[in-house]
């Protein structure tokens, strides 16, 4: 949530360098009441959150169409980019592909965790 009016400078601050990837924009949300409108997304979508631990974390495992479908309920603004840029994300698939080690090769020259490929899916 930001109330500035370019929303795109508050997601590159928050793409900094404790997240793996920069941020893609995939929806943005015009609410009259924003901070009341996301406290209505955290509580929906509560059950959905990826660190059980630390609340403050906010980053939930759910679809596009679970977002647009609440927010169209809510009756709020939204626009669509169902295709993100994700410019770094295939930067990093593709060299995956350069890279990928045989099974049978004894040098390894990259392997990228399995657990970050597995959770991003490409649209």
């Amino acid at each position: 949530m930001t109330r500035r009016l370019e929303p795109m400078d508050r997601i590159h601050e928050l793409s900094d360098a404790a997240l793996p990837f920069q941020f893609d924009v995939h929806a943005i949300i015009f609410s009259e009441n924003a901070p009341e409108f996301e406290r209505t997304l955290h509580k929906t979508f509560w059950e959905n959150r990826i660190n059980l631990v630390n609340a403050r974390k906010e980053f939930f495992k759910i679809t596009l169409e679970e977002i647009e479908k609440h927010v169209l309920e809510s009756n709020a603004t939204i626009q669509f980019t169902k295709i993100a840029e994700a410019r770094e994300f295939r930067q990093t698939l593709s060299l995956i592909e350069q890279f990928k080690v045989k099974k049978n090769e004894s040098s390894i020259i990259f392997k990228f965790p399995k657990s970050l490929i597995i959770k991003f899916k490409v649209y």
